[in-house]
């Protein structure tokens, strides 16, 4: 006879709790148990008890439990068991972290991260089987838009697996705040209604509600050409900027403007010349709104990196050649200001548009997603990248769905408000998924590919490498406590399967463009996975938390235009300028949007603090806390040095960075 103590701990989310009973079983290497008690879980709470059981177990291996019900199946968010055995035996646990639904036996297996060649007794290998059969089933492939990743096979959050969804408090708050945010919406349109709308003043109007100080500095400044350039390296697109090794091709300078020619070539000897190209832009068709046509253009933006780390604009050039305008007019500091200032507000259009849906929509969520569903379906609960990864999956599926409901409704704000809405969105993520490449979602590798490294203002490509060395670390150190050398990274069958998945099955046969089919060694494993939590984390954080303050302020990041763009210089006025930004209704829409998007969560969890123990044992627990203490140490660093400066780059300290994409 032995004694046995049992905790059960329940979610502390709303509605975790249950009001049905929970019956319990123990089972070990020896034999299997049933307890007496039955358990009515309270949410937030850890309930423990002890009883005595007759037999002798043995070493511990599953808890199985089962949820009755009468009349009403409430559901039961089950954070994790833990049993002490009677003498020497060791606690052990049994992480859950999932929703008990039904009145089917649940099996969870002790907590030990093992891999399949490991579990050398027949039933841990049944019950890997038969969780990934089970979990086969339920996490489906969709396709959304051809030429696009597949995504989870769901039409709304609704048809999720539970486990997937927003917990009851983040779905109120979520549903809450379109709520509030329509009602200021509404709020800003009846304002307006009798007011002018001729002046960039005009603005104004609609520029109230929680702001942050950064965002009142961009009210303030958006018009200066320093400002301008700074958003290529630190706003919310740092990522299609590059530093120039020859003149563009697209660049024709006509006969008059050696003077700009040879201030080129200057730079570009110096090393001191960057461009942005928005060209793939070019030939996208533009939406049509309550039926006006909207106006896009593909521009080249060239600049100058000053030597105290200025980046300022030398010329723009709004449309690239064609054979009906060979020689397209190009855009200078010197021109008349409002011929400027419109040229730039070309380049921050076209700058919303790629931010938006090739490097946020498409490089974080859409490719968080394809990893979380592969998760799902390849690698079992057991197995050390599965419990390595399952923390940055959270609320990914239902953030998607959401975002893919509104990109589709032709009432939604998307095709309400934005030149690529509409259906034009679609045709610009094909494009950019046709180009994207590992590479270019790895800091190492893009930053040196773009010839951003060493720029000491270039505060998004510093604080990318350090969170890349550090995540890099954590990867490493869990991965070498299981994969001793390169043999059992090529002989884990599980693990093979999940790059398959993701890289020809999620990506759709992205292995031309760099992306693994299989993994030869354990350092190719841990710089995928280290992508692949960098992308699901940091990179997140950098594109989303940064539009608020970058994007609130309609004529810096505007929306649409709805103009063509200029031909010439001298005629344009302020009633071009304002017939070209978006109206009033779009400004609310794009404001409605960015308040959503930007805003913290209130359930945020930071990167590296999630509080579920999905690995057991000591080494996999100190391996976190040093993350913890690197990413600390990252955090004092970034603190002091934005004390010393005038716009702050707070988007990658680790305080800042939610641990999954989760808005």
């Amino acid at each position: 006879m032995g004694r046995y103590h049992i905790q059960v701990a329940t979610g502390a989310w709303l509605f975790s709790g249950s009001f049905n009973h929970v019956q319990l079983w123990l089972v070990g290497e020896l034999g299997e148990a049933e307890l007496e008690l039955q358990l009515r879980p309270t949410w937030g709470q850890v309930e423990a008890f002890e009883q005595d059981i007759s037999q002798d177990l043995g070493p511990l291996q599953f808890v199985k439990l089962r949820k009755h019900h009468s009349l009403v199946d409430d559901a039961w968010f089950c954070d994790r068991i833990t049993v002490q055995g009677p003498g020497a035996f060791q606690e052990a646990a049994f992480p859950c972290y999932r929703w008990v639904q039904g009145e089917g036996v649940l099996t969870l297996p002790e907590g030990t991260a093992r891999l399949a060649e490991e579990s050398t007794l027949d039933e841990f290998q049944k019950h890997r089987e038969r969780e990934l059969k089970e979990r086969q089933l339920i996490y489906c492939w969709s396709t959304w838009k051809e030429g696009l990743p597949l995504t989870i096979a769901a039409d709304s959050e609704k048809d999720l697996p539970p486990d997937m969804k927003f917990h009851g408090g983040k779905r109120l708050n979520y549903e809450w705040t379109e709520k509030t945010g329509l009602l200021e919406m509404i709020l800003k349109r009846v304002y307006t209604l009798l007011n002018s709308w001729d002046s960039l003043e005009d603005f104004d109007q609609i520029f109230w509600g929680p702001k942050s100080t950064l965002c009142e500095k961009v009210h303030q400044r958006w018009q200066d050409d320093e400002l301008f350039g700074y958003q290529f390296l630190m706003a919310p697109n740092p990522m299609l900027l590059r530093r120039s090794t020859s003149l563009p091709s697209r660049l024709v300078l006509p006969s008059g403007m050696e003077e700009l020619r040879a201030q080129l070539e200057k730079e570009l000897q110096n090393g001191s010349l960057f461009e942005a190209d928005f060209i793939l832009l070019d030939g996208i068709p533009a939406n049509v709104i309550q039926g006006e046509k909207q106006y896009l253009a593909a521009p080249l933006v060239m600049l100058k990196m000053e030597p105290r780390g200025k980046l300022l604009p030398m010329v723009i050039q709004i449309q690239p050649p064609n054979a009906s305008y060979p020689t397209p007019p190009l855009f200078l500091p010197s021109d008349p200001p409002l011929a400027w200032l419109l040229a730039k507000s070309w380049v921050r259009n076209s700058d919303f548009q790629l931010q938006l849906f090739q490097y946020h929509v498409l490089n974080t969520h859409m490719l968080a997603e394809v990893i979380a569903v592969a998760t799902m379906r390849c690698l079992p609960g057991l197995h050390p990248v599965f419990k390595l990864l399952i923390p940055h999956r959270r609320y990914t599926m239902d953030i998607n769905i959401r975002g893919r409901t509104h990109f589709d409704s032709d009432s939604g704000l998307f095709s309400q408000a934005m030149n690529t809405g509409g259906g034009p969105h679609v045709q610009l993520m094909r494009r950019a998924m046709a180009k994207l490449t590992y590479r270019s979602l790895c800091p190492p590798e893009d930053l040196a590919d773009r010839g951003l490294l060493g720029i000491p203002s270039a505060l998004y490509a510093h604080d990318a490498l350090r969170l890349w060395e550090i995540i890099a670390r954590y990867v490493e150190g869990i991965i070498h406590l299981f994969y001793h050398k390169d043999d059992v990274v090529r002989g884990d069958c599980e693990l093979q399967a999940w790059c398959r998945e993701i890289t020809e099955v999620g990506l759709c046969q992205a292995q031309d463009r760099g992306f693994p089919v299989s993994f030869q060694s354990r350092a190719q494993l841990c710089h995928f996975l280290t992508m692949c939590i960098f992308r699901c984390t940091a990179q997140h954080a950098a594109v989303n938390f940064s539009q608020h303050d970058w994007f609130f302020w309609v004529p810096n990041a505007p929306c649409t235009m709805r103009m063509p763009p200029p031909t010439t210089k001298e005629d344009v006025t302020m009633a071009t300028v304002m017939g070209s930004l978006p109206d009033v209704r779009q400004s609310c829409l794009q404001m409605l949007l960015m308040r959503q998007l930007g805003r913290q969560q209130p359930d945020m969890v930071p990167l590296g603090y999630h509080t579920e123990e999905y690995f057991s044992g000591p080494e996999p627990k100190a391996i976190l806390r040093q993350f913890q203490a690197d990413l600390d140490n990252l955090e004092r660093e970034i603190v002091a040095r934005n004390e010393q400066l005038d716009i702050p780059y707070e988007y990658l300290k680790p305080s800042c960075i939610e641990n999954s994409v989760a808005i």
